[in-house]
């Protein structure tokens, strides 16, 4: 099971899921990651005022307008930090819905992004038959919270990579996984 295919799914494919991506590509694995809301939320100068932009603007792109917008509140709150970081990886962010790539276990970092997921690939058209199996692990949606949720994203996909058949094991190495971290884990497996 050492090639899996994997993506890690949050809302804005900013924080969670590119910290994730990030620590996972450096592990060696094979990693994409994804955002499943209509648009790309970033913190703003409150919380009543988001920075909103389409999954067509580039990271680079966010991080120049947010540097000109209020560089000191940005580099303070992390934003620009985190943008950097991501620019690094990949372009832009990426909207699940529209990636037609077949993965083999989805990791998604909270409850209503899992079920936006579930929504879509219940959606598709099956061709392939080849299961999926998508997992969910809250993970808040704070720089600390992520970096956090990264390694536990890492030690649940080594977990998933060392098994003999991850189909047969996968409900036992899940079990394993929520006592050891503590955190409740959701799972259904899709077929594409």
């Amino acid at each position: 099971m050492a090639d899996l295919r994997i993506a890690v799914v949050c809302s804005s494919n900013q924080n969670r899921s590119m910290e994730a991506h990030s620590f996972l590509g450096k592990k060696g694995f094979k990693v994409r990651s994804f955002g499943t809301g209509n648009q790309v939320k970033l913190p703003g100068p409150s919380p009543n005022q988001p920075n909103i932009y389409d999954f067509n603007t580039s990271y680079d792109e966010m991080y120049k307008d947010l540097l000109r917008k209020d560089a000191e509140l940005y580099t303070q709150n992390g934003i620009l930090h985190m943008l950097d970081r991501n620019r690094r990886i990949k372009p832009k962010p990426e909207r699940f819905q529209a990636c037609k790539d077949i993965f083999d276990v989805i990791i998604t970092c909270e409850e209503r992004v899992y079920d936006q997921l579930l929504e879509d690939l219940e959606s598709r058209e099956k061709v392939e038959n080849h299961p999926v199996h998508v997992i969910n692990i809250d993970i808040q949606d704070n720089h600390e919270e992520a970096t956090i949720g990264a390694f536990l994203i890492c030690d649940l996909v080594t977990m998933l990579t060392e098994c003999e058949d991850m189909d047969d094991e996968v409900d036992e190495i899940l079990q394993e996984f929520e006592h050891k971290c503590q955190r409740t884990i959701l799972h259904t497996v899709c077929f594409y």
